[in-house]
């Protein structure tokens, strides 16, 4: 990885701040960090492009509500959120502003870089774009009508019991449909399967 590669990290956690910096020091990326958004926004300015990481739920300015200011201000830097368990439906709400993944706690120190690699090579490659939204709708096209309605599910951020409930079928059959999803779109996390939902565009 090239050491030009700037990586801005927020999150109101110092803990989370600091580990994810010293991992990504280690992997050889410049590394700012911030203890909230609106303390990223005031020098967003003389910012370098670069990638964002930052965390979805923080006091003061969210992380959903600082990816719509960076849509308004026309920023194109790629953005990367991290979500506990219970915030997927605002990671959901994200990527449909743009953002490129979510990352759900606790995560793998490969998540995160794997994640970033992904990011910055969108980010070069206008035609990586054209090629990850025709992928995405060839394996969508191998789902059956259940499948499909499970993942638009999944992707309006909905529970597996609210999914069951509105499908009349049981919960334990929703994650097997789930489970089917997983192995057919070839996602290795529900970050994956949404985003290449996302990708491809809304069902007909």
């Amino acid at each position: 990885m090239a050491t030009e590669a700037v990586v801005y990290v927020i999150d109101d956690d110092d803990a989370v701040r600091e580990s994810l910096a010293f991992l990504l020091e280690t992997a050889d990326y410049a590394v700012h960090a911030y203890e909230s958004a609106t303390a990223f926004l005031s020098k967003l300015d003389k910012a370098e492009p670069g990638c964002i990481i930052t965390d979805v739920r923080m006091p003061g300015m969210s992380g959903l509500e600082l990816v719509r200011a960076l849509n308004e201000r026309g920023c194109a830097m790629p953005v990367i959120v991290i979500t506990g368990h219970g915030d997927v439906p605002l990671a959901v709400e994200a990527m449909r502003e743009g953002v490129v993944d979510f990352i759900e706690k606790p995560f793998a120190d490969d998540a995160i870089l794997g994640s970033l690699q992904n990011a910055f090579a969108r980010s070069r490659d206008q035609s990586a774009q054209v090629g990850e939204r025709t992928e995405a709708l060839k394996r969508l096209a191998s789902l059956s009508t259940r499948e499909r309605q499970v993942l638009d599910g999944l992707v309006a951020g909905q529970a597996n019991k609210v999914i069951a409930i509105e499908l009349g079928i049981s919960p334990r059959t929703v994650e097997v449909y789930r489970a089917n999803l997983m192995s057919k779109m070839r996602a290795a996390s529900l970050s994956e399967l949404v985003r290449m939902a996302l990708v491809a565009g809304p069902s007909r």
